[in-house]
C-alpha cells in the first residue's frame, strides 16, 4: 500500500493505483470526460489535471500513478487556471446547442463547464462540423458535439466485444465512427448513451420527446431476460418515457441489454386495457363482473383434474402463488411454469440456479457452456464472462450451436449432447482444461434442458462438475443459465405439475376442459385443443389473447410492485411507475378478485399479505442478498446419463429482439429484427 497526501488528507491505496484513485478516496471530486471507471485509461481530455508535489507541470490524474509519500493538490490556482484552459479547448469546436440537445441536463460537459467554463472564447475561427454517422436504429449521433474522449470506442472493443467503433484522421480531422458504415452489432449499444459524456451519442428512438427534469424516477427490475438487472423506469405523466440501468456490482454493474432499455415503447402499444368475453365466436367488451361470472359458469361442474394453468415468462412472484393457490383451492393439480418443456429437477435448489452467482464468473478459471448462446440469451452476463477472459488464463468450450461470435474466443467441442459422454471418459481433449482449472465452472443454457433428454443431459452436467472438482466446500461450479425472468421464481414456488398432474403438452393436448393463461404467450397457442375454455389473464393482446375465451387485463411489470427472482437465485423487488391502462389490474388482485366468485377467497387482500405468503410457500423470499455457498451435497439431480440422445442442439434464440410480448409489440424491436436479420449499409439519417 502506498501512502498520499492529498490536500492535506493522508489516505492509503493499493500500489499501482492512480492518482486520480488516491483523491476520490480523499474525497475529492476530479473532473473527468475520458475517463470511466470499468473502461482502460485514455488520457484524452485532461480535464482531470491535478498538481504534484516536485513536479514540473500539472499532471493527468487518471494515467499517473501513486508513489509512497506523494503529495497532490486538487484545488490550487495552477490546477484551476489548466482546467479553465482545457475546457475552453474543448469548446472551441462543440456546437453549443444546449437548448436542442438530449443530453441536456444531464450532460458531464455543461455541468464542467459550469464550473470551469469562461464568459468568452478567445477562438475566434469558424467552427468545424462532423458529418453524423449512422450505427443503427438505436444510437442516434450528432458527431459535431463530439470531444473525441473515446469512451464509446474502449466500451465498443473492452465490454461489448464488438470492435467496430474507432477513430479515423488525425489532429482536428479526426472523427470517431464504424469504419465501414453500418449498424452496431452488438447488444449492448444502449450502454454508448450513457458513458458519452456529452451529446454526441443519444437515444434515438426517444429523441425529442422528455427533459430528465420532467421524468419521474422509479427502481425496478428488468423482465426480458433472466439476469435480474437493475434499473430506473422514467415516467412522464401516464407514460414510461425510457429504463436506464441502476448500479449494482453483483448483478449488471452497469451495463444494460438493448431489449430491456429500448423496448418500452412496446407497453404503449397493443395493450390490453379492459375485460372480454367471446360470445357467438367473437370478443365483445364486457365488465369485471361479466368477465369473472362466465368463468365461474364454465367452471361449474369441472372436476379439478380438468382445470390446469400455465404460468408466463414475464410474471411476478405475486401473481404465481395466487395463480397456484387458487388452482389449489379448485383442486387441480395441473400448473406449469415450463412453456419451452424444460426439464428440471426441483429436490434442491441448486439443480436449477446459477450457484457461482453473476459476479462469480470472474473467480473462474475455466468454463463450459453446454447448449446456450449467454450473448443472446443474457448479454450482461456475457460481458462479465468477456471481462473474465479479458483478465487471462480462461479457456471456454462450447457444446451447442451458436449463432455468432460469442465476442470472446472458444472452442467449439460439438453441436450433441454425446460430447458430454466424451468428456466423462476423457476422451475429449477440453476436459483436461478443466481438470487443471481451481474454479472450473459449467453453465447449462435452456436449449440442453428442452429436450426430450434434457434430464440426462442435466445429469451428465452434474457428474462432469463433480469429476473436475467444480463442487468445492468454498465454490460452486454447476450453473442453469435460464431466459425466462419468471422461471426460478416460479419454480421456487413449486409451479410444476403435482401428483397426477399434466405437463404444458398434456394440458394443451385436450387434457383439459378449462386453461388459464397467466401471461402465457409462448405456447404455440394455435396447439390447444378447440373444445378449450381458454382465460387469458395479461397485459398485450399477444397469441394467448387471440386464442383466449375470456380476457383479463393485467398489468405490465412496469405499472405493478412486484418480486422477482433471477437465474443466480436473487430475489429482487420491483416498485411501481406508473398505472395500468383503463381497467387493467394488478395480477394478484384479479385472481384474488376471482376467488371470491368461485367461493374460494384467497387467504390475502394487500400486498404485504401476498408476499407473507410467499414467505410461508419457500423461505428464500424472505432473503436478502444471495448468500454464497459450495457444492457439499454431491449427490446429482435424477437422470439416466445412458439416456442422452444423439440430435444436435437447438439454436438457443432465433431472434434477440422478438422473443416477449413486450418485444413484439415495440416498432423499435421490430426495426431492430429487420435490421439485424438483414443487414445492409445504410445512408446516415
Amino acid at each position: 500500500m502506498a501512502k498520499v497526501t492529498v490536500d492535506g488528507i493522508q489516505v492509503e491505496v493499493a500500489n499501482g493505483a492512480t492518482v486520480l484513485q488516491a483523491c476520490e478516496a480523499a474525497g475529492k471530486e476530479i473532473p473527468r470526460f475520458c475517463y470511466h471507471e470499468r473502461l482502460s485509461i485514455a488520457g484524452n481530455c485532461r480535464m482531470c489535471l491535478v498538481e504534484v508535489e516536485k513536479a514540473p507541470k500539472p499532471v493527468a490524474s487518471c494515467g499517473y500513478p501513486v508513489m509512497d509519500g506523494m503529495v497532490v493538490k486538487t484545488d490550487t490556482e495552477v490546477v484551476r487556471r489548466a482546467r479553465r484552459a482545457v475546457m475552453e479547448f474543448l469548446l472551441i469546436n462543440h456546437p453549443l446547442d444546449c437548448p436542442i440537445c438530449d443530453q441536456g441536463g444531464e450532460c458531464d460537459l455543461q455541468d464542467q463547464a459550469f464550473a470551469y467554463g469562461g464568459d468568452h472564447s478567445r477562438y475566434a475561427e469558424n467552427k468545424r462540423a462532423v458529418k453524423d454517422k449512422y450505427l443503427g436504429p438505436l444510437v442516434k449521433t450528432v458527431m459535431t458535439r463530439c470531444i473525441q474522449c473515446t469512451r464509446c470506442v474502449r466500451f465498443a472493443t473492452e465490454v461489448a466485444g464488438v470492435p467496430e467503433l474507432g477513430a479515423t484522421a488525425r489532429g482536428e480531422n479526426m472523427e470517431i465512427g464504424t469504419y465501414v458504415e453500418k449498424a452496431l452489432t452488438s447488444e449492448l449499444s444502449g450502454n454508448l448513451i450513457d458513458i458519452c459524456p456529452v451529446g454526441a451519442l443519444t437515444s434515438k428512438p426517444q429523441a425529442f420527446t422528455a427533459r430528465p427534469w420532467e421524468l419521474r424516477k422509479t427502481d425496478s427490475i428488468d423482465v426480458t431476460d433472466a439476469t435480474g438487472t437493475n434499473i430506473r423506469v422514467h415516467a412522464k405523466g401516464p407514460e414510461v418515457m425510457r429504463v436506464l440501468p441502476r448500479v449494482n456490482d453483483a448483478v449488471n454493474e452497469e451495463w444494460m441489454a438493448d431489449k430491456g432499455r429500448f423496448s418500452v415503447d412496446g407497453l404503449r402499444r397493443k395493450r390490453l386495457d379492459r375485460p372480454w368475453v367471446r360470445v357467438h365466436g367473437k370478443l365483445r367488451q364486457a365488465s369485471w363482473q361479466d368477465a369473472f361470472v362466465a368463468i365461474a359458469r364454465r367452471l361449474e361442474g369441472v372436476k379439478g383434474e380438468r382445470i390446469g394453468a400455465v404460468i408466463g415468462d414475464l410474471c411476478d412472484a405475486e401473481s404465481m402463488v395466487a395463480l397456484g393457490d387458487l388452482m389449489t383451492a379448485l383442486g387441480s393439480p395441473n400448473v406449469d411454469c415450463r412453456q419451452d418443456g424444460a426439464q428440471y429437477d426441483l429436490g434442491r435448489r441448486e439443480f436449477y440456479t446459477f450457484n457461482s452467482g453473476i459476479a462469480g464468473i470472474e473467480e473462474a478459471d475455466a468454463l463450459l457452456l453446454v447448449g446456450t448462446d449467454p450473448r443472446h440469451e443474457a448479454p450482461v452476463l456475457n460481458a462479465r464472462i468477456r471481462k473474465r477472459w479479458l483478465a487471462g488464463a480462461f479457456p471456454v468450450g462450447v457444446i451447442g450451436t451458436v449463432g455468432a461470435d460469442l465476442t470472446y474466443p472458444a472452442e467449439m467441442l460439438g453441436d450433441r449432447p454425446s460430447v458430454l459422454s466424451g468428456l466423462l471418459d476423457g476422451s475429449v481433449g477440453f476436459i483436461e482444461a478443466l481438470r487443471n482449472a481451481k474454479r472450473p465452472m459449467i453453465v447449462v443454457g435452456q436449449a440442453a434442458l428442452t429436450r426430450e433428454d434434457g434430464a440426462a443431459v442435466l445429469a451428465a452436467c452434474w457428474a462432469l462438475a463433480h469429476q473436475v472438482g467444480a463442487l468445492l466446500p468454498d465454490w460452486h461450479g454447476f450453473n442453469v443459465l435460464h431466459q425466462a425472468a419468471s422461471r426460478v421464481g416460479a419454480l421456487d414456488l413449486g409451479l410444476v405439475p403435482r401428483a397426477g398432474g399434466r405437463s404444458v403438452a398434456g394440458m394443451m393436448s385436450g387434457g383439459v376442459d378449462v386453461l388459464w393463461l397467466l401471461g402465457a404467450d409462448e405456447i404455440g397457442a394455435g396447439r390447444i385443443g378447440p373444445d378449450t375454455f381458454v382465460v387469458y389473464q395479461g397485459h398485450h393482446g399477444d397469441a394467448g389473447a387471440a386464442r383466449a375465451d375470456v380476457i383479463l387485463p393485467g398489468a405490465a411489470y412496469t405499472e405493478k410492485s412486484g418480486t422477482y427472482v433471477n437465474t443466480e437465485g436473487r430475489v429482487q423487488t420491483a416498485f411501481q411507475a406508473v398505472f395500468p391502462p383503463g381497467e387493467a389490474r394488478e395480477d394478484w388482485r384479479i385472481l384474488r378478485a376471482f376467488s371470491e366468485v368461485v367461493g374460494h377467497t384467497l387467504p390475502y387482500d394487500d400486498l404485504d399479505g401476498v408476499r407473507r405468503r410467499l414467505a410461508e410457500v419457500n423461505p428464500v423470499f424472505a432473503r436478502q442478498g444471495l448468500p454464497r455457498f459450495g457444492g457439499t451435497d454431491l449427490s446429482g439431480p435424477s437422470g439416466d446419463l445412458n439416456a442422452i440422445g444423439t440430435a444436435p442442439f437447438a439454436q438457443p434464440v432465433s431472434d434477440y429482439y422478438q422473443t416477449n410480448t413486450i418485444s413484439r409489440a415495440s416498432e423499435t424491436m421490430a426495426e431492430c429484427s429487420r435490421v439485424y436479420a438483414r443487414p445492409v449499409i445504410q445512408a446516415a439519417e
